[in-house]
């Protein structure tokens, strides 16, 4: 922009110096001698390239101006979608999957050989206290149940279902993974029912039963608690385990 401006009051210096020129011709009575005539071709001449100059400055700026533009127009695109997916986040954001590929597996594994291979005090003990929690429904899952199987039942409505089953499954877990002789009469009546829930068929597998879910939330078992496991069986987050006058939800 600065040069532009030099150019505009260089031009209108030439410009000023040849009307005085002009002028001066225009008094005298015999006109301008012959070498100030053509002092007066080399200044048009030396004008005619400044204007040309000038109106090269002038298209450069209009490119620049209307690249500037467009800048702005693609950050205030970027700005809106920025603020849509603020206002947008998921309540529930499914869990990164674990290694899906033999490459990624080998070098786990290869990993773990050497966590094996070092010396026993530097090895760490495995985490008792993990409970497993089932994943949240994707959208595209969502969308993939059958509209008569959902219902009324919305996205979120499901989500919040799936963890507050992952919140029974922890409660209960919590308890399991304690001594016994450091929990409250309570806890130790409930430890006791856990146990004795429990079927070869459920060694090693997270499950919790309707009295759980009663227990450690407020959500009711009813109707539509019931229409959700279906969902939720559809997605293959549970399956059902039944013995002993029980239904187990077990978790996949």
């Amino acid at each position: 922009m600065r040069e532009l401006e030099d150019i505009s009051l260089h031009l209108q210096d030439r410009i000023s110096s040849l009307q005085r020129m002009v002028d001066l011709s225009v008094v005298g009575e015999t006109g301008l001698p012959q070498n100030k005539m053509k002092k007066l071709g080399q200044e048009l001449f030396e004008l005619a390239g400044l204007l040309e100059e000038f109106e090269k400055c002038v298209g450069q700026q209009k490119e620049q101006l209307k690249h500037l533009k467009e800048l702005e127009a693609s950050f205030q695109k970027n700005l809106e979608d920025m603020q849509h997916i603020k206002d947008n986040i998921p309540a529930h954001m499914p869990r990164k999957k674990g290694p899906a590929n033999g490459v990624e597996s080998v070098v786990i594994k290869n990993e773990a050989a050497e966590v094996q291979a070092a010396p026993p005090q530097n090895a760490k003990k495995p985490n008792k206290s993990y409970v497993r929690e089932m994943d949240v429904i994707t959208m595209q899952e969502f969308e993939s149940i059958p509209q008569y199987m959902k219902g009324r039942i919305s996205y979120d409505q499901l989500n919040a279902t799936v963890q507050t089953i992952n919140t029974a499954v922890a409660a209960k877990y919590k308890i399991l993974q304690q001594s016994v002789k450091t929990l409250n009469n309570h806890a130790r009546k409930l430890h006791q029912r856990f146990k004795e829930q429990e079927t070869k068929d459920t060694k090693g597998q997270y499950f919790v039963v309707e009295e759980d879910i009663r227990e450690f939330t407020q959500m009711k078992v009813d109707k539509r608690f019931q229409g959700i496991l279906n969902m939720l069986r559809h997605c293959q987050r549970l399956r059902e385990l039944r013995g002993g006058g029980l239904t187990r939800y077990m978790l996949l």
